[in-house]
């Protein structure tokens, strides 16, 4: 039985690739972009494509947004919790206003929609909500403690919101993909920090390079990995966590091999070892 599907930031990258796979696989998709003709010329036209405009840091439109989509289609089956952007930089050259930014995209804009959307599902006691997070949302890098931070915000509140859901037969996965050839480290999707602090300087320098040298040639590829959460979307069981990519798996190995050694430690210290 195909599915209505909800995705958020479906005018580029990874949301324009699972919005793509959905409707190859028979889907019907409300996709989501601050401009909704973004995602027209995106990814044309099709019947069971409707294209809306929606800034998921406006909690009102966001519940408006829901209501019509219920409206359109009688359900929302999946929820895509996808547009989200990066701040980087080194912590002291980013401004509060960056980092409050950050903040109301990745994780207050996440949570509006979603708000939305689960009351929807809670009618019904069923529904899907797959949030993209990245590899991010479980370890950090200098150049990205603020992006991570948002990420491990969006982690520990959808771990425990997806046991608050549980119950009503409403299903979570969150997905920690790692570096994917997209367009998201353009000026469009990612940020710098605004404040020079010399000491800083030439890291930051180092790093920009790294970034720019990376974009649009990442190892992660996002049309193969759309086809698996779309996949992953239609069954009956999907994980409530997919860490995809060989980097993202290799990190995340680590930083679980970190975290025992040091819960070892902690133990023989607490013991007088």
């Amino acid at each position: 039985m195909a599915r209505n599907w909800l995705v958020t930031g479906a005018s580029r990258g990874l949301g324009m690739e699972i919005t793509r796979a959905a409707l190859s696989a028979g889907e019907t998709v409300v996709a989501t972009a601050r401009s909704a003709h973004d995602v027209t010329e995106a990814l044309g036209t099709n019947s069971r494509l409707h294209a809306l405009a929606l800034d998921i840091t406006d909690e009102d439109a966001a519940i408006a947004l829901a209501q019509d989509a219920v409206d359109r289609l009688g359900t929302i089956d999946v929820l895509v919790n996808n547009a989200g952007q990066a701040q980087l930089g080194w912590f002291e050259t980013i401004s509060s206003a960056q980092v409050r930014r950050q903040f109301e995209v990745n994780v207050f804009g996440t949570m509006n929609i979603t708000r939305a959307v689960t009351p929807h599902m809670r009618a019904r006691q069923s529904g899907l909500i797959i949030t993209i997070s990245s590899v991010n949302g479980l370890l950090a890098n200098p150049g990205g403690s603020i992006y991570a931070s948002s990420k491990f915000a969006i982690e520990g509140w959808i771990e425990g919101f997806a046991q608050e859901l549980a119950p009503l037969n409403i299903k979570s996965m969150v997905v920690e993909p790692g570096m994917l050839r997209t367009d998201f480290l353009d000026d469009k999707s990612a940020e710098h920090g605004d404040i020079d602090v010399p000491d800083y300087a030439e890291a930051t320098r180092q790093f920009r390079s790294f970034i720019a040298a990376a974009n649009h040639n990442q190892p992660g590829d996002p049309v193969m990995l759309a086809e698996r959460i779309v996949s992953l979307g239609m069954s009956n069981k999907p994980p409530a966590r997919f860490i995809f990519g060989d980097d993202a798996q290799e990190w995340a190995t680590d930083k679980v091999n970190r975290l025992k050694m040091e819960i070892e430690q902690s133990v023989n210290i607490a013991n007088g070892n």
